[in-house]
Order: structure tokens, then sequence, then C-alpha cells
């Protein structure tokens, strides 16, 4: 990573959890009164009345908790007992004035499972950072001169179960990075956006050096002699600079039933240039009442630089690029503040 991505990246960041603090900006309204005293002198004098509070802030904060369980007891037909849990989180905040957009939010994911007679297992990891900054020349246009910049990664490290020795990934490795400068089409009473970045800084990291060494989600894999003796090692990076186009949806198609689409789509000039990375999530969340709702989930990655392990005979062997998916169903508590 170089030394300027490494600078950006930084202020970036930032800037973004500074955002998550919630701003009031002040006006002061001044009023002028006349007033006659006793020799029939008129004085204008000037009153400040209370100044107005003008929240140009917004913030939205989503905690929820999903829970699935099923138990056995002299079951003739057999099953395993198994409990699972998700926490998720949604934290959100905007700023808008009449020319000025800028749009913050932390996401996660973080659930686990557990079978009877196997051990605790992970089932779902995600940690984003989301920031976008916007402005326009007029009130009229929905479209943004913008600067966009994303981050993920996850908390713990994942394996390719049942072999738990060996990880597959760990925290920051891999972690993602997204900058860059483009046009943004917003209609927030549709909460709807389209982004569209020629030009988008896209670094990866892998800072675990074994998965740098082998070569793991793209980046440079070591060097070994014929006698299996390490020459270099691998790298911890690799920045590649492409397009970005970015959508995302919500909307509420019947009562209490809401569906949100977020799609990224990414391709780089210099690497197979028209070989796209997608991440597209789908949800559908439906609403019991204020604090219970159940939701289905979908998410599919394909990234040419994220190679599927596959364990035969014990032994881990990497099967090239290959679409990715993952389908939830949860219900569960969600709280709102």
């Amino acid at each position: 990573m170089s030394f300027l991505t490494k600078l950006f990246t930084i202020l970036f960041l930032l800037f973004s959890i500074c955002s998550f603090s919630q701003v009031k900006i002040i006006t002061s309204i001044a009023d002028t009164t006349t007033t006659v005293n006793k020799n029939n002198q008129v004085r204008n004098t000037i009153v400040t009345t209370k100044p107005d509070t003008i929240l140009h802030w917004k913030k939205e904060n989503i905690l929820g908790v999903d829970i699935s369980e099923i138990a056995f007891v002299n079951w003739s037909a057999g099953g395993t007992s198994a409990i699972t849990g998700l926490v998720r989180g949604h934290l959100k905040r905007d700023y808008r004035d009449d020319y000025q957009l800028w749009s913050s939010e932390l996401l996660f994911r973080y659930g686990l499972n557990k079978q009877e007679g196997i051990e605790l297992r992970k089932t779902d990891d995600d940690f984003r950072i989301n920031s976008t900054y916007g402005y326009r020349k007029d009130t009229l246009s929905n479209w943004y001169h913008s600067a966009k910049f994303n981050f993920n990664t996850q908390f713990t490290n994942g394996y390719n179960y049942p072999n738990t020795k060996n990880p597959i990934s760990k925290p920051f490795a891999p972690a993602y990075t997204f900058l860059g400068i483009g046009s943004e089409y917003i209609y927030k009473p549709e909460k709807l956006n389209v982004y569209l970045s020629p030009l988008t800084l896209k670094n990866t990291v892998v800072l675990d050096q074994a998965l740098a060494n082998a070569g793991a989600y793209g980046v440079k894999k070591a060097v070994y002699d014929s006698q299996g003796n390490l020459i270099s090692e691998g790298e911890k990076s690799k920045t590649e600079l492409g397009i970005l186009v970015t959508n995302y949806i919500e909307r509420e198609i019947i009562t209490n039933i809401t569906i949100k689409n977020r799609l990224s789509l990414y391709t780089d000039y210099l690497h197979n240039f028209g070989n796209i990375d997608v991440d597209w999530q789908f949800q559908a969340d439906f609403k019991v009442n204020n604090h219970v709702k159940a939701n289905i989930g979908l998410h599919l990655i394909y990234d040419e630089d994220i190679e599927i392990v596959e364990v035969k005979n014990g032994v881990s062997e990497y099967k090239g690029a290959e679409v990715q998916l993952k389908q939830t169903l949860g219900i569960g508590l969600e709280y709102t503040f």
C-alpha cells in the first residue's frame, strides 16, 4: 500500500468516525423594536431573540438479535439438536443541507452455531464502514459530485470446517478499501442512490503472512526455490485502479414488508479489464411489531482474486474463483434508537 493510499484511508476513516456524533447548527435572529421615552424621544433597540436550532444531522441506530433452535428427544425420525444466534447492527449518520450531503454508516453481523456433538462454528462475520460526501450546484438537481470510501473486513478467524487448525481468513486478512470520486444520483423520497465512479482505488490487505505467502485474495505469493526454501515472502497488499458502480434501494412493497438491495460492481483497468467483481446483497424485512422482525437475506459474491478452498482427504486445495452464495433466514428482536 502506497503512502498516499494509507494517508487518504486514515483521513477518511477519521472523518467517518467523527460524523457519528450529532451536530447542531445554530442561527440567531435579530429584531429591531422602537420605544419612546418620557421626553418623547424615539429610540431604536435591537432585540436578539432566542436562537433557532436547525438540525442538519439525522441519526439512526438499529441493533438486532436473531435466534433459531431445534431440539430432539427420543425422536424416531432422527436429527441433531442445534442452536444458532446472530447479532447485527446498523449505525447511520446523515448530514444534509441545500447543497451538501454526507452519509456515513457502520454495519456489522456476527453469527455462531452449536450442534450436538460438534464444536462451535461461525456462520456469519462482517464489518463494514461506508462514507460518501456529495456536493451539488443547485437545489433542483439530484446529481452530486461525490467522493466515496468503503471498508470491510471480519471479526474473527474463518475456517473450512471441519478443519479448525488452518484458518483461511483472519481479521484484516483480507480487508478491502475503496476510495474514489465520481457522480451520484440521490433521490431521498424513494431511498434510491446510484453511484458511478471512473476512478476508484481498490486496496486489498492480507496482514497474515502465511495467507500472504499462499497468495490468498489476489496478493503476490511467496517465491520458493526448487528445494522448497523461501526466497521472498508474499506481499501483504494489492492495489488496483478501476471503475466502481454501486446501487442501493430501500422500498416498502406492501405494508410491513420492506426490501433492501445493495449492488457493487468493480473492474480494474490494468488487470483483466471487463472482468467484473460482484458484491450483491438483498434482504426482505417482515415487521411483526416495533421490536419483533423476521428477515430473509441473500448475499452473492464473485471476485476473481478469491480462490475457493476445498478440503480433500484432509488436504486443503485451491480450486479457483467461483460464485459465492449465502442465504439467511432469521426472526428476532430489533431495537431502533
